[in-house]
């Protein structure tokens, strides 16, 4: 399981604290459907939403429950917490050229900067990333991504998807992320570093849902809650943490939980 389904996975938790409107919603459509009558789905970002519920079954209810819990507490009772915090600096340090050629393909040459000096300070002074230096100078993660740069261009999201071992996405979100890993330094790691890359991120995403998860299993509907908070989190990245006011607008409590995640 991926990074990104861990961490939406945690905003769906906190979204549920504010009674979403895809919740009511959901609750509508099971009050009209007959117990014996499979349910109807009409929504227009989820075309494919019978196959992606089965697939978020088997991501949460399988692997999740067999597999990346599991793995998750045997990291975090062997690895203790500075180092688990030095492995994923490392990781994100990786990502920073990315976040670099985005911000210049958005058009955001500040961010640009930000993220082109973090990488020259975490890889030097920061001992190739283990030590987040930046952050304490000031230069903190502007995290921009290719899914993002395509939004920009006007690039629609495409279908929602629901993918095994990933997690939510979209077919702008997945082409997104092919071409992040083909920048530089991710295009030059071998096979076991580009896994262990992903089994870090995976591990630390998933670290974070430890004190909340029992929110979303209560809730009525966490596939909805799951897709919604894909979405909102989308925008919250593509405006920069200040996205469009929506029917229902977040506050600002939840507006400053997306920006920490991030």
């Amino acid at each position: 399981m991926s990074a990104l389904f861990s961490r939406t996975f945690l905003l769906a938790v906190v979204l549920s604290l504010t009674a979403c409107a895809s919740s009511e919603q959901a609750k509508q459509q099971a009050e009209q459907v007959p117990v014996n009558q499979a349910p109807v789905y009409d929504d227009p970002r989820d075309p494919f939403e019978r196959v992606n519920r089965s697939l978020w079954d088997f991501n949460y209810d399988i692997l999740d429950a067999y597999i990346l819990r599991p793995a998750t507490v045997g990291y975090m009772t062997v690895v203790p917490k500075p180092a688990r915090k030095g492995l994923i600096n490392v990781v994100d340090n990786l990502g920073e050229p990315a976040s670099f050629l985005n911000s210049i393909l958005q058009a955001k040459p500040e961010k640009a900067a930000v993220s082109a000096g973090r990488f020259l300070v975490n890889s030097t002074v920061g001992v190739l990333g283990i030590f987040d230096v930046a952050s304490k100078i000031g230069l903190e993660r502007a995290d921009e991504d290719f899914n993002q740069t395509l939004a920009v261009w006007g690039v629609g999201d495409g279908p929602y998807l629901m993918v095994p071992a990933r997690g939510p996405t979209t077919v702008r979100g997945t082409a997104g992320g092919l071409v992040d890993n083909l920048y530089f330094p991710l295009g030059l790691l071998n096979t076991p570093l580009t896994l262990t890359r992903a089994a870090i991120l995976a591990l630390d995403g998933r670290e974070q849902l430890m004190q909340v998860e029992n929110m979303l299993n209560d809730s009525l509907d966490p596939y909805s809650f799951v897709k919604q908070s894909y979405f909102q989190r989308q925008l919250f990245k593509i405006y920069d943490g200040n996205p469009p006011a929506p029917e229902e607008t977040l506050d600002d409590d939840i507006l400053d939980f997306l920006d920490d995640i991030d």
